[in-house]
């Protein structure tokens, strides 16, 4: 029975890695899969998935107001499809993870989107709040802050690495501009004057 599937994790937990070694595992039983990210990070290339280990593979895209259940039904009348992988998920509206759930529901082809849960302000992204809400079946990714508690939030750092605290919630960036840490190691670096240190 196909499921919508929801890898959460702040960054840095090795999210695009399961994906691309899930995939894998698809391909080396001959099942085929469809690999979809966002159109808007193109850090390692336009159309494309890759791991901080330094693994990739070639994907579609999305992008605001596409929909995806008409994307997921054209790649399913191509060919055979064992399941499909969605990246960035957390850069998805509301609803696309809704046309996702009908791919699951009524072309029967299992979903699997990975993503973050909370941006820099340690606010829900809308597409990772519409996943929480309607995924079957969720699973955190854990990663570790520097002392060594499982980290569920990040901070954005500008050039000379200072903590900011307002902006967009979207800006494409990696180790350079995000760290994980955990949420009371947050509360400190974004200067909440309750945290009893």
């Amino acid at each position: 029975m196909a499921k919508l599937y929801f890898q959460y994790s702040t960054m840095n937990a090795g999210k695009s890695t399961l994906l691309l070694q899930a995939s894998h595992n698809y391909g080396e039983r001959g099942m085929q899969t469809y690999l979809i990210t966002a159109k808007l990070d193109d850090r390692i290339g336009s159309a494309r998935i890759g791991s901080r280990i330094g693994i990739g593979s070639d994907a579609d895209t999305f992008e605001v107001g596409e929909d995806l259940f008409q994307k997921i039904k054209t790649r399913l009348d191509a060919g055979p499809c064992a399941c499909v992988f969605i990246d960035e998920a957390q850069f998805l509206e509301p609803d696309q993870v809704w046309q996702l759930a009908r791919a699951v529901d009524d072309l029967g082809v299992p979903v699997m989107c990975y993503g973050l849960r909370v941006d820099f302000q340690g606010n829900l992204f809308p597409g990772s709040a519409a996943l929480l809400a309607l995924a079957d079946e969720m699973r955190e990714v854990r990663t570790i802050c520097h002392c060594g508690k499982k980290a569920t939030m990040v901070v954005r750092q500008d050039d000379a690495g200072n903590v900011l605290t307002d902006g967009d919630q979207v800006q494409i960036g990696g180790n350079e501009t995000y760290v994980s840490l955990c949420r009371r190691h947050w509360r400190e670096a974004v200067g909440d004057p309750d945290t009893g240190a």
